[in-house]
């Protein structure tokens, strides 16, 4: 081929070695190697070379996972990865996509959901606990059996906190117990133990396997051994109750707790008493988020120092030191997200209705949204939006740059829990009200009225998923089964099977 030929490359009035010349074309960017495959003949071979196009990629953050030798055509990679990029970002801006709704039938009342990647984690006030994978839409989750106390008749306690990601899943109930699955195994938990009171809070870190828990005022860290037994690996006293309880991702070795109790924020570390990372008296830490190095918390003061508003603060874990203070607002903060954000940037929401995105470099809010009118309950943003949800029930989604309401969705109660990747949404309202009227433990199962249940919402806004294989189940469905409302939802609705 032409390419085998080329050893020398004509740069101007010298000739240079071929692996020369690609070391000068690899400061070049696009636009300029679009404009020197015009040159000349070897100048296009030179530019159009896999390993400038490969490092484009890898540069762009695209397949970086991939070696150089998957692919016969980066350029055309990259192409087609800028292009769906694109497409994705106008589908979530104009709403163009399939909304589907986890339902679990049986009457009973949606208690606490979390998501991992898809994942979706949901507890009931059965004592059920169930699992989605919305990234196959025919997949059907299974129930994580609890553990049973055969001497124990009646119905089960609710289920008060579940957790998940990519490895684990967690639930701890009313009654104090605590049980943990292996995701790939589903069924039977693999760890259980038991609080003599209820859960007050629940931590999984993103990663690995390890538990934390508070109840009453014990704070408990379990994780396997090397050979996979699980054990309690620490326990702390703490003289207050726990309100927030985060795991620290990414440590090594033995996991690393922060606890919100009332008004003191603690680092909990496995054989090292438990150090106050924060204490103010009389000022309740309000929303707690932790990213691998730093910890954001709100804070509420009670206008005793007017000079003081409602704050948060970010500290770095491993210095102790407070590194900024942001806010400054009458409501109290009642959400934080610092974990999901872009680097250096925070989201907030807050009992004043607003949702703010902070620039923690310059210790200043970059935009605040007027957005709910019960505040905020739950948010998370990523490099140019943000979804928020609220005690109304609304969940907004916003463009950050341009401050702008792109679309809205409302269900009846309030948004706990929103979680987004590049192409999928979930969001859940939960209800306040566990025991409805009309829906005593005498009746039916059946008898609670479905718009007491609470519901979770999965959108797919990717292209490959409107494929007509995998249209949601509710579109494939016929007219003699329940159907579902598509709300200004592009749906795909193949009903033909009339």
């Amino acid at each position: 081929s032409f390419q085998n030929e080329v050893n020398e490359v004509p740069f101007f009035d010298v000739q240079l070695p071929y692996e020369l010349a690609l070391k000068i074309f690899q400061y070049l960017g696009k636009a300029e190697l679009g404009r020197c495959a015009q040159v000349s003949r070897t100048w296009k071979v030179l530019a159009e070379d896999e390993v400038l196009w490969y490092r484009l990629c890898q540069e762009e953050g695209y397949l970086l996972d991939l070696s150089i030798s998957d692919h016969s055509c980066w350029k055309l990679a990259l192409k087609n990865c800028r292009a769906r990029e694109r497409t994705l970002k106008y589908n979530w801006k104009n709403r163009i996509g399939a909304v589907g709704q986890l339902r679990y039938e049986l009457g009973k009342i949606l208690c606490d959901v979390h998501s991992c990647d898809g994942v979706v984690i949901a507890g009931y006030t059965s004592g059920e606990v169930r699992l989605w994978d919305t990234r196959s839409w025919d997949y059907t989750a299974p129930t994580l059996e609890a553990v049973h106390d055969p001497g124990h008749a009646g119905p089960r306690p609710h289920v008060s906190f579940v957790r998940i990601n990519s490895s684990l899943a967690v639930a701890a109930h009313e009654d104090g117990t605590v049980s943990v699955w292996n995701v790939l195994l589903g069924q039977e938990p693999i760890h259980h133990y038991q609080h003599n009171q209820r859960v007050q809070a629940l931590a999984l870190g993103p990663e690995g396997a390890a538990v934390a828990t508070a109840s009453g005022f014990e704070v408990r860290v379990e994780t396997p051994s090397d050979r996979g037994f699980w054990q309690t690996i620490a326990t702390f006293e703490i003289q207050k109750l726990v309100n927030f309880l985060n795991l620290v991702p990414d440590v090594t070795g033995s996991p690393v707790t922060v606890a919100a109790a009332e008004d003191i924020v603690y680092l909990l570390k496995a054989q090292d008493p438990g150090k106050v990372l924060h204490s103010v008296y009389g000022q309740p830490v309000t929303c707690l988020d932790v990213s691998a190095h730093e910890a954001a918390f709100g804070i509420k003061t009670f206008g005793w120092l007017l000079n003081e508003p409602n704050q948060i603060l970010l500290y770095n874990l491993e210095t102790n030191q407070c590194l900024t203070k942001v806010g400054n607002s009458v409501g109290d903060f009642t959400c934080v997200n610092l974990h999901a954000s872009p680097p250096h940037m925070l989201v907030a929401g807050n009992k004043d209705r607003r949702v703010r995105v902070f620039d923690l470099r310059r210790g200043e809010s970059v935009c605040s949204l007027y957005a709910h009118q019960l505040g905020v309950s739950a948010v998370q943003m990523d490099d140019w939006k943000v979804v928020s949800g609220g005690e109304e029930g609304l969940v907004c989604v916003w463009d950050q740059r341009m401050g702008t309401k792109l679309w809205e969705m409302h269900a009846r109660h309030p948004v706990r829990h929103v979680w987004f990747n590049s192409h999928s949404l979930i969001t859940a309202n939960i209800p306040e009200e566990k025991n409805p009227r009309g829906g005593s433990t005498m009746n039916d199962d059946l008898a609670v009225h479905r718009k007491y249940r609470g519901v979770i919402y999965c959108y797919e806004f990717s292209v490959e998923q409107l494929a007509g294989d995998s249209v949601l189940p509710i579109c494939r469905s016929s007219y003699a089964e329940l159907t579902g409302y598509n709300y200004n939802i592009s749906l795909a609705v193949p009903y033909d099977s009339i």
